[in-house]
């Protein structure tokens, strides 16, 4: 038996312009979780699309169990036992569980060619029920949360006998018990003979999963380590090229006047009695587990769905907010969590995406000025240092990161004062991480307040001067970022509400 189930040599990969992936290596053992990490634009996606048959290498050999093969196509790549479980669910939202297993090999019967629905039904229970899960397979796809809908993808690779299958970033849209499930389902694959390459950005998963790594910068392999072996810096010093050595900006914090404050604000069934202030100046950190209430409370602020009870001032004024442009004429600007569906217009250029918010103030009688909003562009890439070769490319082109610093952009084009940032390093890689936290910081020092929802616990205490914790749609407790740890918040955020204090007044 080869010692390398999967080995890929000098595997290089050109497009108009760009050299994707220049002479890579890679090898991957039989019954191994291995990790691929890299920025974004590291050539990940790139390499995925080689060993799954959508793109063909330029150059270099691959080899499965010692032998040479080429993978022309995806479906050679099926035929291979190689599958890909994306980022980005690829299913069918319309179609059953069964459906979306067995898509492009249905189970037929021989000269009819009539689908055999009764075997295919039992044989995605069997393999459902083999990852420890309990779906039924007629039901909708579209009715699945994102966790579950990632365990069909899995279910649909283990029917086509894969014995490679590759996760690229498969924990990014999960909670912290999703990610526990999806730990174990894959520890599940490894142990009953599957080899998996695992994509991500996050170290804790590399740590919890791997028992290597390899690491690729700007198209080319860095180098292959055991995880045990490489540390958190050293690891990041792989990815990025350079040692970040204070991930956080110093903290100079010059508080100013109230910028807004909520009282007791409401949303039946959802959530109640929120109050807390928010200062010129200042990172507000709004955390809790999941479904506690942290987007849907800003989201009422921001106008996008109405409250109930409560009041909101601005600058001391009382305000009702009915709608975003309510709120942004108000100097509100909201990034939202999800930045390629709600966020961005992907297939539009970076300086259309930067000035959507501001085409009144480029237009004149109705006629769109597109030298000044090209212009207005430039000088916003430049100021966030958005990479890209021209403001004119797609958005949809550019990094995570690069996407982040575009949005980021476009509410600054607006006269916004007060910023509300839902996640905001959601699937970046750590380079990115540290420059979105340089332009936060930057923007707390110019004036602007700024509030951060976060699941992030580093990121949480490492940037907020204040903490909010929330629980089942209250305040439980809120903390100088100063004097916060981990275990504070923690308790806050899980306290049993029988034993819930009163939460302290908003500063």
């Amino acid at each position: 038996m080869a010692e390398y189930l999967l080995e890929m040599k000098g595997i290089t990969k050109t497009f108009p312009g760009v050299k994707a992936l220049d002479n890579v290596h890679f090898q991957l053992k039989p019954q191994e979780i291995h990790a691929l990490m890299g920025e974004n634009g590291a050539g990940k996606s790139t390499f995925i699309k080689i060993i799954t048959g959508v793109h063909p290498p330029a150059q270099g050999e691959i080899y499965l169990n010692g032998a040479r093969v080429e993978i022309r196509n995806p479906h050679d790549a099926q035929n291979l036992g190689i599958a890909a479980i994306y980022q980005h669910v690829t299913c069918y939202p319309d179609l059953t569980v069964t459906e979306n297993i067995f898509m492009s090999h249905e189970k037929v019967q021989r000269g009819t060619g009539r689908i055999l629905w009764r075997p295919m039904h039992q044989e995605a229970k069997r393999l459902l029920t083999e990852l420890g899960v309990e779906i039924d397979p007629k039901t909708q796809m579209g009715a699945l949360s994102v966790a579950q809908q990632q365990t069909v993808e899995i279910a649909k690779a283990l029917s086509t006998n894969a014995k490679i299958i590759i996760m690229d970033e498969p924990t990014s849209a999960l909670t912290k018990r999703e990610s526990e499930e999806l730990y174990r389902i894959t520890k599940q694959l490894r142990d009953n003979g599957a080899a998996v390459i695992f994509i991500s950005h996050r170290l804790e998963d590399m740590y919890r999963l791997a028992g290597r790594v390899t690491v690729l910068r700007d198209g080319r392999y860095i180098g292959t380590w055991d995880v045990k072996e490489i540390s958190s810096e050293k690891l990041i010093v792989a990815m990025v090229g350079r040692e970040i050595t204070q991930m956080f900006p110093e903290r100079k914090k010059t508080v100013g006047a109230e910028a807004l404050r909520v009282e007791k604000l409401g949303k039946t069934g959802v959530f109640a009695d929120v109050s807390f202030a928010l200062h010129q100046g200042e990172i507000l950190g709004l955390t809790g587990l999941v479904g506690a209430g942290r987007s849907e409370v800003c989201q009422a602020i921001f106008g996008i769905t109405p409250y109930d009870r409560g009041e909101i001032f601005v600058a001391g004024k009382k305000v009702d907010i009915t709608h975003p442009l309510a709120a942004m004429e108000l100097g509100i600007g909201y990034l939202p969590e999800d930045r390629q569906k709600q966020g961005l217009l992907l297939p539009w250029g970076v300086a259309r995406n930067i000035t959507l918010p501001a085409l009144k103030k480029l237009a004149t009688r109705g006629w769109l000025n597109e030298s000044k909003e090209a212009d207005v562009a430039r000088t916003f890439a430049e100021k966030l240092q958005v990479k890209a070769k021209s403001v004119f490319d797609p958005v949809g082109s550019l990094s995570g990161g690069n996407q982040q610093k575009v949005l980021v952009a476009k509410l600054l084009t607006t006269e916004v004062k007060i910023i509300i940032l839902d996640e905001p390093t959601k699937g970046i890689d750590v380079g990115a991480k540290s420059a979105i936290y340089e332009i936060m910081r930057d923007l707390a020092h110019q004036g602007y307040g700024i509030i951060m929802i976060s699941s992030e616990m580093p990121e949480v205490l490492g940037m907020s001067d204040r903490i909010i914790v929330m629980r089942e749609g209250r305040v439980t407790k809120i903390l100088d970022g100063q004097d916060a740890t981990q275990e504070i918040i923690l308790e806050a955020a899980m306290v049993n509400r029988s034993d819930e204090k009163t939460a302290q007044t908003a500063g």
